[in-house]
């Protein structure tokens, strides 16, 4: 077996390897400025904390589109993670919590919300897979999806980028 065979071949014969390959490259060009932005503010469980923190939203938008639908769990877990964040900043300003320690509390009980929303209403098998799925069963649709958010987050990203070093 060659180099080309293993490194190179799988990406030229199959059009799964190149949509994950895409999908992969995308993400890390979206989620790497915002992670270094969030690491040099000392918020680095914020990204970890949001990412957890969409699970109900994207539970309910599982259970009202009746299955995968990808706009309405992205919807939903857009609703829930700026939920959590508007939360957790007017907790931090209210009281003299940290801002990383209600972000803590809070992902922490969205986190089981959304548990318990998936084992009480929900096919959790197929939730789970949408949720925690493999990357080499990305559609079109999501790499759409991806490249636009990406996008977008590349674009503001750039026309904030001054504010954000002062």
């Amino acid at each position: 077996m060659s180099l080309y065979d293993a490194f190179i071949g799988p990406f030229v014969d199959f059009g799964f390897m190149r949509r994950a390959f895409v999908a992969c490259v995308a993400l890390g060009l979206g989620a790497g400025p915002i992670g270094i932005l969030l690491m040099l503010r000392r918020m680095s469980l914020v990204g970890d904390a949001m990412s957890h923190a969409v699970l109900p939203g994207a539970a309910i938008g599982f259970l009202v589109a009746g299955g995968l639908s990808l706009s309405a769990m992205g919807l939903g877990g857009l609703i829930a993670g700026l939920a959590v964040a508007l939360l957790s900043g007017l907790v931090s300003r209210s009281t003299t919590l940290r801002e990383d320690a209600s972000f803590a509390s809070f992902y922490l009980s969205s986190l089981a919300a959304g548990v318990l929303i998936v084992s009480l209403h929900g096919s959790n098998i197929d939730l789970l897979h949408g949720l925690f799925g493999t990357i080499l069963a990305i559609n079109a649709e999501a790499l759409y999806l991806v490249g636009g958010i990406t996008s977008c987050t590349l674009v503001v990203f750039a026309g904030v980028y001054r504010l954000l070093i002062v």
